[in-house]
């Protein structure tokens, strides 16, 4: 098939040699300095395009792609509190095509669903309190992680103690830190980390008196992130609408 990238850095340079791997095209690369490119016939010729940028730049991006008439997978975060209703209405009522994820690992998808089946244990015993933290590296400019309020929002679907998510401490890149972990009784607080290179670490922690129960996902490389865009991709290419990891990894 023949597939395009937005963005062009360490994620850009994985997922292209992935997709060569898997006998697919690179038939247009748009980065910060060539944006015209979004009006080129290379790029309309694109089955789909996956974008990994920024939180400013992701839904710009998708209208441009969309407007060439190319579907788009996309693992930017960030721009969905300003931008969510205007992307679900595209898809659902325009005819617009997104797979989005916050996170694209096979890892994480198996992740999300042991925290899923595991928040509906939980929600008999109330005598555990939840928490969460995340742990990425220094470039990353949204804190919580995607990925984070993701699993915070699965857990609070099935935590009936638990309303909403807030931040928790901010551990920054310089060293200091800022915030703190002490929220009310129905919030979920999440913890970032931001030091060195790390991929992706997401921890989420039951405890109790008695006991604590912890879950951990602890990304190696970014390659993990970047097989899972292009086989969303290649479900992409025959799907339509507002797509998720959910319609691709049925568990």
């Amino acid at each position: 098939m023949n597939i395009a990238l937005i963005g062009y850095g360490k994620m850009g340079h994985m997922i292209e040699s992935i997709c060569k791997e898997r006998g697919h095209n690179i038939v247009s690369i748009i980065d910060v300095d060539n944006q015209d490119d979004f009006e080129s016939a290379a790029f309309a010729s694109a089955d789909v395009a996956i974008e990994f940028t920024s939180p400013t730049a992701a839904y710009s991006n998708y209208l441009r792609a969309w407007k060439a008439g190319v579907k788009v997978v996309s693992g930017s975060t960030g721009w969905m509190k300003d931008h969510g209703d205007d992307v679900r209405r595209a898809c659902t009522e325009e005819g617009k095509t997104l797979f989005w994820a916050s996170n694209f690992s096979i890892g994480v998808a198996i992740f999300s669903a042991v925290n899923r089946y595991l928040a509906k244990i939980m929600n008999q015993f109330s005598q555990y309190d939840v928490r969460m933290s995340e742990t990425h590296h220094v470039h990353k400019l949204d804190a919580p992680s995607g990925t984070a309020i993701t699993l915070a929002e699965e857990i609070i679907a099935d935590l009936d103690r638990k309303t909403s998510w807030v931040k928790g401490e901010q551990h920054l890149a310089d060293g200091t830190v800022e915030g703190t972990n002490n929220a009310a009784p129905d919030q979920l607080p999440i913890e970032s980390i931001r030091r060195d290179e790390v991929p992706g670490i997401h921890t989420i922690c039951y405890d109790s008196d008695a006991d604590s129960i912890t879950i951990t996902h602890d990304a190696h490389s970014r390659k993990g992130f970047a097989l899972g865009a292009v086989l969303a991709a290649e479900y992409t290419k025959e799907h339509e609408g507002l797509l998720t990891t959910k319609d691709l990894f049925k568990f």
